[in-house]
């Protein structure tokens, strides 16, 4: 799944894919393997890049995680790819439910014309063996489901069209 955090005011887009029993991090054209993270609690842990353990002290406030690793400490702003891509609009009446990956549809839980709330879950997507739940990004009404249940796509692709409901 991709990931984005801003650092410093600069955006980092990362991949991360199982790799044997650890993950593999792709970081824009570099790949680092394997990493994996043990959390001992109490915002205590292990992370481990490439064979090399270090300590790490983390503290998780919203959307803010604060690390503490080599004597260094960072903020990193988590972007969640889901609601950023959830709430692209096209126009302001208009707005659309975004695929964050590549995957196929397991299930549409709407219909077109069906009214829902922010939050919603419209339909579940699968991509590499994990299960995703979409969510309307808004209040309004299901214009178009765009994908039906066993079809695939590529990231970004637009899932689901709401329109606004209208008073």
């Amino acid at each position: 799944m991709n990931h984005s955090f801003e650092v410093d005011g600069v955006e980092y887009k990362l991949w991360m894919s199982r790799y044997r029993e650890n993950y593999r991090l792709c970081l824009h054209d570099r790949v680092i393997a394997p990493i994996a993270f043990s959390d001992r609690g109490d915002g205590h842990g292990v992370v481990t890049i490439a064979n090399e353990s270090r300590p790490i002290r983390f503290a998780i406030d919203g959307e803010t995680v604060h690390v503490h690793i080599s004597g260094e400490t960072r903020s990193l702003r988590y972007r969640d790819p889901l609601r950023t891509l959830a709430t692209s609009k096209q126009e302001i009446s208009q707005a659309v439910a975004r695929a964050p990956m590549p995957g196929v549809v397991v299930v549409t839980r709407v219909s077109s014309g069906q009214s829902v709330c922010a939050g919603t879950a419209l339909m579940t997507i699968e991509s590499m063996k994990l299960e995703t739940v979409i969510r309307s990004p808004q209040d309004g009404i299901v214009d178009r489901i765009h994908f039906e249940e066993g079809e695939s796509f590529e990231q970004d692709a637009v899932l689901v069209t709401l329109i606004e409901e209208r008073s």
